[in-house]
């Protein structure tokens, strides 16, 4: 039986449809997983890429740590979390925030370092205050790259947030990890198509928040 039949039968399946373990609960659940360690990793990653960009200090340590936590494996670290602190949600944010902030980090940190330094310098001379500066002269002009940044963390997390049902959570991992368990290759096909699915949109709506964020001027460059 090829793929196509196994996700033709998933998505045919009115089963699949209801109840918690019907496909709009478990999207939902790992929408939820996805905007959570999204949120978690901007807040530590963006801040911290803006203002050592700004600054230049600190990038060959910068990219240490990011190198260092990109070595970790997702699902390894998942695992000795759990054997320290035990089950639940936290377990499950930790690896995913620890994938997610390296590509936000650097790409901001390498964004706001390849702003041309006309117009900070004229800004300087202005008399502008360094964080009106970053705010309102660099961040326009690096936004675009600090978006693909997002959208790389945004992806992996997608598709990493699987291993949330390995410690008992929902999410569209549920259907990989208990068709594998099951031996029902239709519902593992299906979770995958989902997680592809949901990996294609969030591609989608990254690039709307670029048209719609980013200056003409800016994009047109």
């Amino acid at each position: 039986m090829n793929v196509l039949h196994f996700i033709n039968a998933f998505f045919s399946d009115g089963a699949h449809w209801h109840g918690y373990d019907g496909i709009p609960q478990r999207l939902l659940e790992h929408v939820r997983y996805t905007l959570l360690a999204l949120a978690l990793a901007t807040a530590i990653g963006l801040p911290v890429g803006l203002v050592t960009g700004h600054t230049g200090r600190g990038g060959n340590a910068l990219a240490f740590v990011a190198n260092a936590a990109r070595a970790l494996p997702s699902f390894g670290l998942l695992v000795l979390v759990v054997l320290l602190i035990g089950f639940g949600l936290l377990p499950v944010m930790i690896p995913l925030v620890v994938l997610a902030v390296p590509p936000i980090l650097v790409t901001t940190y390498e964004a706001v370092r390849s702003v041309d330094p006309s117009p900070v310098d004229a800004a300087r001379g202005m008399g502008m205050r360094e964080s009106r500066i970053l705010l309102r002269v660099e961040l326009p002009v690096a936004l675009p790259l600090i978006l693909s940044g997002l959208r790389s963390a945004a992806i992996q997390i997608v598709s990493t947030a699987t291993i949330a049902a390995y410690v008992s959570l929902g999410g569209l991992g549920r259907y990989i990890v208990d068709g594998l368990y099951q031996r029902d290759y239709e519902k593992v096909v299906g979770g995958a198509t989902l997680v592809a699915v949901l990996a294609l949109l969030t591609l989608a709506v990254f690039w709307a928040a670029g048209r719609l964020a980013v200056s003409p001027g800016v994009r047109g460059r």
